[in-house]
Order: structure tokens, then C-alpha cells, then sequence
């Protein structure tokens, strides 16, 4: 339907053009007149007219300007007049002459009720849409993400966290699939979030919450999908913006959008580059139970205390772009080839200083340990797809193929020395990690409407992932010692997820009743090999090396929406989701940030499953929407990070802590979620939401029960000021409650943004400034407890940033806020 949309409107622009020159000994005269909106008279932007002849064939036309007017020439005739905005009732007008000067009566569209999949709230003032499967959050206008990154957008984003390890969570729950334009993508680092931290926010075009998935998406993801649309343009000719910040401490960044849309192709490109340096800070402390003369653990009596200070410099370097363009075959039908490469080039360095203390707290031992880490980022993605729309009434077609491949060299050299009692420089090590990453897609969607209200869909996905992770660790024995390798954990990993999946669903609307029904079959293949000299002395003998797995899996989905007014609805949904295990936590082999604590693989691990349902509540008043939800999930073969002790110690005699991620067999989890957007005043918005929610474990590993039971909540708020000559001022604030797991508790955290701009050059320039983490509050205490150890910590990822910008635009307007009524990008479709 968008798609249709637009091409409307670029071929009324080409026929207008081509029927002025044929015309051009007839008489023209100009035809002006204004469309706004049912019920709250705001103007439509970029609603289309035409002018069609008897033979209802388009003479001309036009498009809306941001206050909803329009003037078009048109030639002396008689016309029947069509006005069409996407998700809105089209209005005609029959016997329409025009011979002379006209100006016609305001047209006044409504929302259109019978749309099968959507029910949509004003963009300009709640910024939301919400439709049976999913809400649409329009970020652009949020002034905290000026110069900021995607990472950054998202955690203002409702029902989303991202910790400050930036880790994505949706509902409290981290297993959250992301997509990009509706398809995994090497810009999402094929699940990792560490791309997006590089990526500027100004890319994005909106972000899609998808709580309740259809079959139409992958079933990967037990808490939902984020789905990231970059940012395309739409109107005809050429048009961009280009954005630039600074700030303290030190960050600079440069991105630039262009596009070109004629009647036959549309070109359009993102382009960004950055420069970051974020310190951080950790505190961590562990105190270890004593043991008698047997080596047995003595309850609640300390025997040493080992405490770390540190100190994090973080120099990212990078640069993007996306490229792409959509040549029309004909009206109907387009072919899109798009690029995109991201460079990274990163320094990490951590200065480590641990004190041992003894029971009666005196100083045993201190030692400074320096970290420094270099990254080098090469993603490519290269996507070709093809639509075609059979007409107006959305039986459409869409074939995409996408190659995707990532390269990532880790190299860090690890130095430490002994300073108390005496003076002693310790053996270094060095760790080179190289991952290779390649994916390719190929998916085809078909739609098929029966009658009026249904709604047919199919359609096929074929997933193929390969991963290899080539480990070294290389060590001196002695102090400036030769470099020798540790074969006991260097190795290399290679491990290939392959998912293959057909879809179908079935829509209907009875009334003020729709359903949207489907099931989705998915068969993953996980395999994983392991090259290594030594797979014996590992600690793994627990552990299969080498597996070739197979899960054959049904994924139904159901989503109801009754409708108990025009702006009021009910929703409920159900869906079966799969939590697949990444390459990380199936790779037997150790990892380690530091000699005493160690990460490792399970192989064993199985996919988990979840059986998920939502309840949903929406209406909207004039200036006021609401929007809630109750939903329920129970997940079995859940993962779980568990801290065990190894019996192993370090050179210096540390305990060796292992973490590692296990099968629970059971995961409960429901809460309630809230969001209110408040307009009272045309220069106020508030904006705000509320999510608690509580959780249930079940499970033991080795003999120790692991369960455990809590609850938490997290909250945001957003307040948006006009103020006179043009400046607007925002503040957002987040909260998250405290929380623990099976081990650890966690206590509550406190962030806020500010943020200010103003309108200059005619509203073609924007100059920005603003805070993020005010208070420099963003930190995360914690605190676990095991039968052998008590741990608490503190870790701030970054700290407080001011961020200065400047934003030009050329041939756009400072908001748009009409021209993507239906959710804006093409490539949200491709969502198969």
C-alpha cells in the first residue's frame, strides 16, 4: 500500500509534467484547496490529489505542503478529483469543472477503520503508532539523540533498557532479536550490539517494537523484535541533511543524507563518521571463605579479600555508509540494490589495580595490570530486492537476497607487575581473537487480499550463518620471557547456524473485530567444530567438542484486535518463540578478561522455548493516548550465567572464577506495561511509561539449585518545551528498580538527559546541545553471593557527555511527520 503511495505521487508529478506539455495550447488555471485530518482538523503533509478525466485516467495532480495546502495547475476540463493518504478513507469529488481560478472547499480525510493491520495514532503528537503486531516509535524528533548513537536512541525508546554494558533488553528480558529494514544484518553485528554503539542515531528513520510477532518474522527472540529502519527519503528531486557534533569528553561526528528521486530511480545515502573517547570506571571486590587444614570451604569466615580499581579509555574510530538505490520497472513494480560498509578502528585501554587483603584486613599484596586492546571492523552488506504490486488493493510480491560478512581482529597485550611488598614485574600475555562471520539470506513474501477485508500472506526464508573464531593466547613463563603458546586455550572455533523456514497467515475483519492468524515452521541446524592441539587439558571432559544438532520446531501465532471505538481497541496476542545460542555460548573453550575470571562455552546447551501472550489496551483522546499491556511468558530450556569456582589459582595464588551459561528448565515471567503521551498545550508534550514486571527460575547445575524469584520495574519520562525564537528543550529521566538473579542482586539505577535547540537559517538549520547522564548517576551496583566466594561491584560503562550539534537541511522540512503515515521505509516490508 505505501509503496502504491508513493509511486502515485511520482508518476501524478511525471503525467502533470508530460500533460502541460501536450497541453500546452490549452488553457491552465491554478486550483488550490486544504486537507486535514477528521476530528482534529490538523493538516495531512504529503496527501496527494488528482485530476482525473472521464476515462479516469490522471491529467495532473499534486502533493500537500506541511500545513496541508496545496496548488496545482490544471488544465479547462471537467474532473472527478481524488484525495488519498496512506491509512486514511480516499475522498472524491465528481463533475468538478474547472474553468477558471479555483479554490476548493477543505477536504477532511479520516482514518480508515476497515485497514486490516493497523490502527494509527498522530504522528506530530504522540510519535507512535500501534498496530496488531507491533508499535512505531518516530525517533528524529527526540533532541537527547542529537549526535548520539543508535545504542543511545534506543534505551529512550518505550519497553526497551540498554544497560551500560550496552546490552538490549525489551521488557526486562535480553533475549531481543534485532532486525535492520526487517532482516538480520551485518550493522547489527549478527546479534551482538556493538555495532550499534558505533552507528550515528541520525541513520534511523523509526524503530519498530514487535512484542507480539507474526508469522511473518523470524522466531528467534523469546522477548520480541526491535526492528531498525534506516533512514530513506520519499519526495521527489533532491534533498539531504547534514548533521555534525562535538563534545566533551572527547567526541566528534560527521553524518550526511542525500537523496535523489526522479520518475524512473531513487538514490539515497547515509554517510557518517565518528570519533569517541569514553572513559569509564569498575570497582569490584571479592571475598573468599576460608578453608580448613583439608581444603574444605568454612561457612562465613573470610579468608581474603581481593579488591579492583578500574579505569577504562575507550578511543573509537569509525565510519559508515549505506548506499543504495530503487529503479522502477514499471508502476507497479521496482528493483532495489543497496551497499553498506562500516570501518572501525578501536583502543581500548583498562588499567587494572588489585590490593589482597587478609581476614583481618591488612595488605598482602598489590599489582597494577594494563590492558590494551586494538579492534579493527570490517562489515560488508550487499541486498537486492524486487516488488512488484499487482494493484492498488496490496496483492504484492517481494524477493530479497542479502549477502552479509564481518571481520573483526581483537589483539591485547596484558602487562602487570607486583608493587607491594617489593617490586616485580610479572610475565605478560597476549591474546589475538579473529572472527569471521558470513551470512546469507534469500526470502520471498507474497500477499494476497480476498475481498474487502482479508488478507492472504506466505512466504519462505532461508538463513545460512558460518562463524569462525580463531583464539590464541600466547604467554611468558617468565618475567621478559619469550612468548609461548598456550595450547590448552587457544583454539579455533567454527560454528554455522542454519535456519530454514515457510510461513503462512490469514487475516479477516468482522465488523469492529479483526484476527491476524499464522504458523510459522522453522528447522535450525547448530553445528560447531573445534580446532585445537590440546583438547584434553582444558577442563572441557564435561563438555562434547565437536556437535551437529538438529531442532525441527511449529511456531504459531495469534493476534486479535477489537475495536471499541474509533480510538479505542483491544488487542491480544498470542505467540511460540526460539532462543537460539549464540557462537559464544556454545564455544568450549575459555575465554578471559582476567586470569581470575573466566568465561566458557557450553556446547550442551539446547535452544530454549517460549510460549508468550499479551493483552493490550489502547485509546486516545485528543491531546492525550494511552497505551497498556499485561502479558505472560513461560520459557523452558532457559540460559543462565552461573559463577562457579574452577579449584584452579592463579600465579599469585587467586581462586579461578568460571562463568558459564546453563540450561534452566523453566522461566516465568509476566508484568504490566504503560505508556502515556500528554499534549495539553501546543508548546508542552509529555511522555512517559511504566513497566514492571516479575520473573520466576527454576533449575540446579552440579548439584546446586540455581532457582530463584523477584521482581522489578523500570520507568521514563519525557517533557518537551517550546519556548519563543525557536528553541525547544527536552528532558528525558530513566529509571530502573533493583533486581537480582539466582546469585546476584542488583541495585536500582538513575539516568537523565537534557537537551536544547533551536531552529536557525529559516528553519533550514538546527543548532543542538545536550547532556547525557546529568547526575553522572549511570552506574551499576552489585552485589552475589556463593558457597565460596561474596562479590560486589560497581561498573560505569561511560561517563557524563555534553554534545554540541549542528544540523542543515536542504529541500526538507524541519519535521515530517505526515509522509510515513503508513510506517515510511519500503524496507519495513521486508519482514519475512
Amino acid at each position: 500500500m505505501k509503496l502504491t503511495t508513493f509511486l502515485t505521487m511520482l508518476c501524478i508529478t511525471t503525467i502533470a509534467f508530460a500533460q502541460q506539455n501536450n497541453q500546452s495550447q490549452n488553457r491552465n488555471f491554478e486550483v488550490s484547496g486544504k486537507i486535514i485530518e477528521e476530528g482534529t482538523n490538523a493538516p495531512l503533509e504529503y496527501a496527494t490529489i488528482s485530476f482525473l478525466d472521464s476515462n479516469k485516467n490522471v491529467v495532473t495532480g499534486g502533493i500537500t505542503s506541511i500545513d496541508g495546502t496545496y496548488t496545482i495547475e490544471v488544465p479547462e476540463g471537467i474532473y472527478t478529483i481524488r484525495y488519498d493518504f496512506i491509512s486514511y478513507k480516499s475522498e472524491i469529488r465528481t463533475n468538478q469543472r474547472i474553468n477558471k481560478k479555483t479554490t476548493l472547499p477543505t477536504v477532511t480525510m479520516a482514518l480508515d477503520a476497515a485497514s486490516l493491520d493497523e490502527v494509527v495514532v498522530r504522528a506530530e503528537t504522540t510519535e507512535v503508532q500501534v498496530r496488531l503486531d507491533k508499535k512505531i516509535y518516530n525517533i528524529g524528533k527526540d533532541l537527547t539523540t542529537s549526535g548520539a548513537t543508535v545504542s543511545d536512541a534506543l534505551n529512550n525508546v518505550p519497553s526497551v533498557t540498554v544497560d551500560i554494558d550496552g546490552a538490549i533488553a525489551l521488557r526486562g528480558n535480553g533475549n531481543v532479536r534485532i532486525l535492520i529494514n526487517g532482516k538480520p544484518s551485518a550493522i547489527a553485528g549478527f546479534g551482538s550490539t556493538d555495532a550499534l554503539q558505533q552507528l550515528p542515531a541520525e541513520a534511523i528513520e523509526r524503530v519498530e517494537v514487535i512484542t507480539s510477532p507474526s508469522a511473518r518474522y523470524d522466531a528467534e527472540g523469546t522477548a520480541g523484535i526491535l526492528n531498525i529502519i534506516l533512514r530513506k527519503e520519499k519526495t521527489l528531486g533532491l534533498n539531504g541533511s547534514i548533521q555534525t557534533n562535538i563534545g566533551v569528553p572527547t567526541t566528534s561526528g560527521l553524518t550526511g543524507n542525500i537523496n535523489l528521486r526522479t520518475d524512473k530511480f531513487n538514490i539515497f545515502n547515509t554517510t557518517g563518521i565518528r570519533y569517541r573517547d569514553s572513559p569509564g570506571n569498575a570497582f569490584f571486590e571479592n571475598s573468599f571463605f576460608d578453608r580448613d587444614d583439608e581444603g574444605n570451604i568454612i561457612p562465613n569466615q573470610i579468608g581474603l579479600i581481593s579488591q579492583e580499581t578500574r579505569d577504562y579509555q575507550r578511543l573509537n574510530k569509525g565510519f559508515n555508509t549505506n548506499l543504495g538505490m530503487e529503479y522502477f520497472l514499471t508502476e507497479k513494480s521496482s528493483i532495489t540494490a543497496a551497499g553498506f560498509l562500516r570501518l572501525g578502528d578501536d583502543k581500548d585501554t583498562t588499567e587494572n589495580l588489585t590490593n589482597d587483603f587478609d581476614s583481618s584486613n591488612n595488605l598482602i599484596e598489590s599489582r597494577t595490570r594494563i590492558e590494551t586492546e586494538t579492534e579493527d571492523d570490517t562489515n560488508y552488506q550487499l541486498s537486492l530486492n524486487y516488488t512488484n504490486n499487482f494493484n492498488d488493493e496490496g496483492h504484492k510480491l517481494t524477493a530479497d537476497f542479502q549477502y552479509d560478512i564481518s571481520d573483526e581482529t581483537e589483539n591485547n597485550l596484558i602487562t602487570e607487575n607486583n608493587t607491594f611488598p617489593s617490586q616485580e614485574v610479572l610475565p605478560s600475555e597476549i591474546v589475538r581473537t579473529i572472527e569471521d562471520q558470513t551470512e546469507y539470506l534469500l526470502q520471498a513474501d507474497y500477499v494476497l487480499p480476498i475481498g474487502e477485508n482479508a488478507q492472504f500472506e506466505a512466504g519462505f526464508r532461508a538463513n545460512l550463518e558460518e562463524t569462525r573464531t580463531d583464539f590464541e593466547l600466547r604467554e611468558q613463563l617468565v618475567a621478559n620471557g619469550d612468548f609461548i603458546r598456550n595450547d590448552s586455550l587457544s583454539n579455533i572455533f567454527t560454528y554455522n547456524e542454519d535456519v530454514y523456514a515457510a510461513y503462512s497467515q490469514y487475516g479477516n475483519k468482522f465488523g469492529k473485530f479483526s484476527f491476524l492468524l499464522g504458523l510459522r515452521l522453522e528447522n535450525t541446524r547448530l553445528q560447531g567444530n573445534v580446532e585445537a592441539e590440546d583438547v584434553t587439558d582444558n577442563g572441557n571432559q564435561d563438555l562434547t567438542i565437536d556437535f551437529d544438532n538438529n531442532f525441527l520446531g511449529l511456531f504459531p501465532t495469534v493476534n486479535l484486535i477489537y475495536e471499541l471505538d474509533e480510538r479505542e481497541n483491544i488487542t491480544l496476542g498470542y505467540n511460540r518463540r526460539i532462543n537460539r545460542p549464540r557462537g559464544f555460548f556454545v564455544n568450549p573453550f575459555p575465554s578471559r578478561s582476567s586470569e581470575a575470571n573466566v568465561f566458557q562455552g557450553n556446547p550442551n546447551l539446547n535452544p530454549a522455548y517460549s510460549n508468550a501472550f499479551d493483552l493490550g489496551y489502547l485509546k486516545r483522546w485528543k491531546n492525550l493516548t494511552l497505551t497498556s499491556s499485561v502479558y505472560y511468558q513461560r520459557e523452558t530450556d532457559s540460559f543462565e550465567r552461573i559463577q562457579e569456582d574452577t579449584g584452579e589459582v592463579t600465579p599469585n595464588g587467586i581462586p579461578i572464577i568460571r562463568t558459564i551459561p546453563i540450561n534452566l528448565s523453566s522461566n516465568d515471567r509476566y508484568g504490566f506495561e504503560a505508556g502515556v503521551l500528554y499534549n495539553p498545550l501546543k508548546w508542552l508534550r509529555l511522555n512517559g511509561s511504566f513497566n514492571y514486571f516479575k520473573f520466576k527460575s527454576e533449575g540446579s547445575f552440579n548439584g546446586i539449585d540455581y532457582g530463584t524469584e523477584n521482581d522489578s520495574w523500570f520507568a521514563r519520562g519525557s517533557v518537551k518545551v517550546s519556548l519563543p525564537a525557536k528553541i525547544d528543550w527536552q528532558t528525558n529521566a530513566f529509571y530502573r528498580g533493583p533486581r537480582n538473579n539466582a546469585q546476584t542482586e542488583t541495585e536500582g539505577l538513575l539516568s537523565v538527559n537534557l537537551a536544547f535547540s533551536k531552529d536557525i537559517m529559516n528553519d533550514n538549520g538546527t543548532i543542538g546541545f545536550n547532556v547525557s547522564d546529568l547526575f553522572n548517576s549511570r552506574k551499576r551496583r552489585s552485589f552475589t553471593t556463593t558457597d565460596t566466594f561474596i562479590s560486589n561491584s560497581e561498573f560505569q560503562w561511560r561517563e557524563r557527555q555534553f554534545r554540541l550539534s549542528f544540523t542543515y537541511r536542504f529541500n526538507q522540512k524541519k519535521q515530517r511527520q505526515r509522509q510515513d503515515r503508513d510506517g515510511g521505509d519500503d524496507d519495513g516490508e521486508f519482514e519475512g
